[in-house]
This record gives structure tokens, C-alpha cells and sequence, in this order.
């Protein structure tokens, strides 16, 4: 009987009912597109990072995290190439455009051969200093083909777009980078090819024995760098999103229970003159409040598949995950913020005098 009565009162205002359900469900969708682009671009990362085919990576002594704005010398490749079990080296020079964007200089056979090579999907590879290879979300999102001009920090002519997945989503030729860019005979990052990975360990010790003051990882334990943990702020922007959700949730579920509760008083004065407790009162108004917030959940969730598809067309370089294995716990942030958004609707309803409420007009 009971809930047949909390889904009739749903029904018969079904306007209200769709406007809390949409605004429970842009809370869920808020914090599950956040995660899930946080944890895109950092997958997408240590992906592209694996794709160079790398079994160790070398950074300069003064490096963290897994920026690479320094650099040192390009020697070093040599030393490397002289240890035991090394198969192959090669170093790579970063220019930061931007905070999200960066140019790698590549000497490209030596990339080719440790990481299977660029798959070229339109034009060709570089030939001339002044060439950029692009990869395909890149050329999506700048609407680039091969021959276009490109001005990034230097006019560029795209030769070619490449499949995505290899380290980086602009190539250029590494000498010419480093002599515009006044860093003649500097790389970045050097990154070791062994002859078999089982020697890692070994490798790695030997390495940081020859160069002590160098940062030294393999590429598992470089790839464990990007996890949101690892990079600042972004547990705590997430905690600020998550509050202001819930915020948000608790908001709309209070005004409308509360308007409920005004719209119902003389239905709240029957009930409690038949005999109804505040207990039964405010049971009603809480499981209204519980079955929206589900649905909002559910809603929610669906619309995260919406944000997805929109980030992939007019942002792609930031990829956006599903994350199952937050629906429970959003499902849990959504359904408190709407039952403490409800409580004082649910209390003033309590309340209320039985004559009074009959009375009401």
C-alpha cells in the first residue's frame, strides 16, 4: 500500500519528479565524468609511454613526476649503449608548447626500431626540419591533413598522420628541434631496449651505479606514476567536485520535498487524522526521496556515455573512461545528499497539526 502511494504521489506531479531526477542525475554524471577523465588521460599516458617499446627510461638528476621540460646530455646514449644486456638506445627531446601540448624530437629510425615503428595512416614520415608527423586524434581535433601549415611555436608543414599509441602526438626530427629550439646535443629522456626484459633489475642497478645523480626507472615503475595519487591536486579537486554534487543534490531534493510537503497538506492532515504517525509521514517522503535518487543514479550513469561521446569529438586528446567501479559508490554520495535534502521537509511534515493541515486552502 505504502509504496503504491509514494509512486502515485511521483506520478501525479510529473514535471517536479523529472526536474529532481535530471538534477540527481547531473550530480552522478559530474563526478563519474571527472573520474573517468582523470583516469582517461592518465591511462592514455602510460600507454602511449609503453608504446615506445622501452624496457628502462633515464630523465635527468632533477626531474619529477613525469614532466620532461629538462634536459642533459646527449652522450649519455653512448654510455648507455655500452652496458651489458643493452640492445638498443635512444634519446628524445620535449618542447612544451603549452601545459597540454608538446612537440618530441625523434631520431626517427632508432624510434622505429625500438617501438615497431609509426604506423603511417595518411602521407609519410618526416624528411625535411621543418616536417611534423601528427597523430590521428591530434589531426582530428586541429583538423589537420598532410600538407597543412601549422603554427606551433614555429611553422610547421604536417608530412603525415600516424596512428596513436606511440609516446607521443607530434613527432618532429630531433636535430632540427634541438637547433631550433637552442638545445644542440640535449635530450630529455633516453629510453633503453635490453635483450631481455628479465634483465631489468640488473640493467637498472648497473645504470645508476654509472650515473648516480640520473633518475632511472623501469617502464613499469615509470608507468606507475600515473595514477591520480601520484599527480597533485587532483584528489583534491575531485573531494570539491564530489561536494558541490552533493550540493547540488541536496538543494533540489530539499526544495522539492519541501514544495511536496506544502502541495500535500491537506493530505498530510487526512492521513494523520486516520490515525498516521509522523514516523509514517516522513517514511513516505524518504521513499519518495530514495526512489528518485536510484533513478537520478541510473540516469545519470547514461549520461556519462553522453559526456564520452562529446569528449571525444570536440576534446579527443583527453579520452574520458566508464568507471563501474564507482557506480556504487556515487549511487551512495547521491542517496545522502537527496535523504538530508529531505529530512526537513520530511520533519516539518512530521509536525504538522492535523486540523491545521485540513484547514489549509
Amino acid at each position: 500500500m505504502i509504496h503504491r502511494l509514494v509512486f502515485e504521489n511521483l506520478k501525479h506531479r510529473p514535471v517536479r519528479t523529472l526536474l529532481s531526477i535530471i538534477a540527481i542525475g547531473v550530480e552522478v554524471t559530474l563526478i563519474l565524468t571527472l573520474v573517468g577523465l582523470s583516469r582517461g588521460v592518465l591511462d592514455d599516458m602510460a600507454s602511449r609511454s609503453q608504446g615506445t617499446g622501452a624496457d628502462i627510461l633515464i630523465r635527468p638528476p632533477d626531474s619529477a613526476g613525469f614532466t620532461f621540460s629538462l634536459t642533459m646530455p646527449e652522450k649519455i646514449v653512448d654510455v648507455v649503449r655500452g652496458q651489458p644486456h643493452v640492445a638498443m638506445a635512444t634519446g628524445t627531446f620535449v618542447k612544451y608548447i603549452d601545459s597540454f601540448n608538446s612537440i618530441t624530437g625523434i631520431h626517427l629510425d632508432e624510434f622505429n626500431a625500438m617501438s615497431g615503428g609509426l604506423k603511417v595512416l595518411q602521407g609519410r614520415l618526416f624528411l625535411g626540419p621543418d616536417d611534423l608527423l601528427v597523430d590521428e586524434v591530434f589531426a582530428r581535433q586541429k583538423h589537420l591533413q598532410p600538407g597543412s601549415p601549422y603554427e606551433f611555436a614555429h611553422s610547421w608543414r604536417v608530412s603525415g598522420i600516424v596512428e596513436q599509441g606511440k609516446l607521443s602526438r607530434t613527432f618532429a626530427d630531433i636535430t632540427a628541434l634541438q637547433q631550433l629550439f637552442s638545445a644542440r646535443d640535449l635530450v630529455s629522456t633516453i629510453y633503453v631496449k635490453l635483450d631481455n626484459p628479465a634483465n631489468t633489475s640488473a640493467v637498472k642497478e648497473a645504470l645508476q651505479n654509472e650515473l648516480p645523480t640520473y633518475k632511472i626507472d623501469s617502464i613499469e615503475d615509470f608507468v606507475s606514476l600515473f595514477s591520480t595519487n601520484s599527480v597533485p591536486y587532483i584528489k583534491e579537486f575531485t573531494s570539491v567536485v564530489i561536494g558541490v554534487s552533493v550540493l547540488i543534490g541536496f538543494l533540489v531534493v530539499c526544495l522539492s520535498m519541501y514544495t511536496a510537503v506544502l502541495e500535500r497538506t491537506r493530505e498530510i492532515g487526512i492521513l494523520k487524522a486516520l490515525g498516521a504517525s509522523p514516523g509514517y509521514i516522513v517514511g513516505i517522503l524518504l521513499r519518495e526521496t530514495v526512489v528518485l535518487a536510484l533513478i537520478g543514479t541510473v540516469v545519470g550513469i547514461l549520461m556519462t556515455y553522453g559526456t564520452r561521446a562529446l569528449m571525444a569529438v570536440f576534446a579527443p586528446q583527453m579520452p574520458q573512461e566508464i568507471v563501474p567501479d564507482w557506480y556504487l559508490p556515487v549511487a551512495a554520495i547521491a542517496l545522502t545528499g537527496a535523504i538530508i535534502g529531505a529530512l526537513y521537509p520530511g520533519m516539518r511534515a512530521a509536525r504538522q497539526d492535523a486540523i491545521e493541515a485540513l484547514a489549509y486552502d
